[in-house]
């Protein structure tokens, strides 16, 4: 449906802005920041125990809108970012669990309305920079082995962006090479062996050129150029920046090494902070900052697990942390609380693995400092922006995509189907008002106790009085558990019909 999309764009660049537009500026820009395992915790904002300074990450909440109650499509990266870009949960693709590699093909099916043909319909110009990690048809020469002559298909550019420079995935998953629009930027590539943790790599193709330290500065250099030249071409613009940190490899710039006291992911974070910074000083400095948007969120929780804890017992037990210690992967909760105060990490489907930092600020149209403990999804984030621009969105698109417009601008009701979590083996969870109904009976991911989906006995939470998921309700509650679950699997089966009607 690429041809339906392109023919839909056509006849919607002429569609009048809704009132929802600011008329005096014209149409608002829109940056997305997608940072790669920020944990709740890590942001001060957040976690004002928090020992890592994130003062970009805190102006942005200060003057903007902070969503603490706002959920990642997963708690793992493919899966979230399919979500965003689509405004439909992956778990209704190919992919039912885990994630896409380096070489692997595109998800993203032919037909599919994008966020990007969403802003094109309405004029923008679109760029993505960063980390793509939903699949690409690379050019090769045998099994992962690049042909750096040949032409990448069915990647950003051919999803709706104008502009893609960035990774095909993870920075600890080969190919370690920048892509270049649709080719593939490296003049040659050389094997490079594993490598630990903290700077943990998987052996693979690597640029002669890449070096790993410089990516995150690479790719905000080349976003704050573009929007010092857009602003000039006076087109409004949309952004896409997925960044590829403080996701593993934790290698930190050498500048900020040292920086946050309690290790490399601590100054990582500060590092991706500064990152944030960059770019809202960018709008600032071109005199756009009233007209812009810019929303930041995370594609799930930490990987830093809470070591000697119920989800981790006798890890970490013996005083070592990645404080003293850079090669454990977790703090003890007195350093630092990655994921704090939720439990779980990174894959689970308890909300340390998919409850995420969710900071909007735009100072033309949203008052500042305002906080919703409102449930909303990353996936909702296609029909907030197709409100922001006054676009409309095709009734076959986006279907798991809920506007969050209203509680952005204080205007009008908020309403929306019952939030989906999902993790990294394909584990669900539903969420209705203050209920929290998970179909397996542990973390469905790294935690313990592991479980598979729909393992018995379930788990039913009520998180006004156990945001931390320690008591159990299910034995307590058994109508209300299947009333859930009925809902739960009426949604997986009909997606979209409640937005529809």
């Amino acid at each position: 449906m690429r041809l339906l999309a392109s023919l839909f764009i056509v006849l919607s660049t002429t569609t009048i802005l809704s009132a929802a537009d600011n008329s005096n500026t014209g149409k608002p820009n829109v940056i997305i920041i997608l940072a790669d395992d920020m944990g709740s915790g890590d942001v001060h904002a957040l976690n004002p125990n928090s020992k890592i300074p994130t003062p970009n990450l805190d102006r942005l909440s200060k003057e903007g809108v902070t969503f603490t109650d706002a959920h990642s499509g997963s708690a793992v990266c493919t899966p979230t970012r399919y979500g965003l870009v689509t405004g439909r949960y992956c778990w209704r693709s190919r992919l039912k669990n885990g994630v896409l590699n380096g070489y692997s093909t595109h998800l993203i099916e032919p037909e599919r309305f994008t966020i990007a043909d969403l802003f094109k319909a309405s004029g923008y110009t679109t760029a993505c920079f960063g980390k793509w990690h939903l699949g690409m048809d690379l050019p090769l020469q045998g099994k992962n082995k690049l042909d750096l002559t040949g032409k990448v298909a069915n990647g950003p550019l051919e999803n709706g962006f104008d502009r893609f420079y960035g990774i095909t995935a993870s920075l600890d998953f080969p190919p370690y090479v920048f892509i270049n629009d649709d080719k593939i930027d490296a003049e040659a590539v050389e094997m490079k062996p594993n490598r630990e943790f903290p700077e943990y790599l998987r052996a693979g193709e690597t640029g002669t050129e890449f070096e790993h330290e410089r990516v995150l500065d690479q790719l905000t250099e080349t976003t704050v150029d573009y929007i010092k030249k857009q602003a000039a071409a006076e087109q409004p613009f949309f952004i896409y920046l997925p960044l590829p940190a403080p996701h593993k490899p934790v290698m930190p710039a050498k500048r900020f090494q040292g920086k946050s006291g309690i290790g490399p992911y601590g100054d990582y974070v500060i590092q991706t902070d500064w990152t944030v910074g960059q770019v809202m000083a960018a709008v600032q400095d071109v005199g756009i900052d009233e007209n812009t948007m810019i929303l930041f969120t995370s594609d799930n929780g930490s990987f830093m697990k809470r070591l000697h804890s119920p989800e981790n017992p006798g890890v970490g037990a013996d005083g070592a942390d990645h404080t003293t210690d850079e090669s454990v992967q977790g703090y003890h909760a007195a350093t630092h609380d990655a994921n704090f105060p939720y439990r779980g990490q990174k894959a689970d489907i308890f909300d340390g693995g998919h409850r995420v930092p969710f900071f909007v600020r735009f100072p033309g149209r949203f008052k500042a400092g305002l906080a919703s403990d409102t449930t909303t999804s990353i996936v909702d984030i296609l029909a907030t922006c197709a409100d922001v621009i006054g676009q409309q969105i095709p009734d076959d698109a986006g279907e798991d995509s809920y506007s969050f417009y209203s509680l952005l601008s204080q205007q009008g009701d908020y309403e929306r189907a019952p939030v989906i979590g999902h993790s990294i083996n394909g584990s669900f969870a539903l969420f209705s008002g203050k209920w929290k109904f998970i179909a397996t009976r542990g973390s469905g991911g790294r935690s313990r106790p592991s479980s598979r989906p729909f393992d018995k006995p379930y788990q039913l939470y009520d998180h006004s009085q156990d945001i931390e998921e320690l008591n159990n309700l299910i034995s307590e509650q058994p109508e209300l558990a299947e009333q859930l679950e009925k809902t739960l699997q009426s949604m997986i089966d009909e997606p979209g019909q409640a937005r529809k009607e």
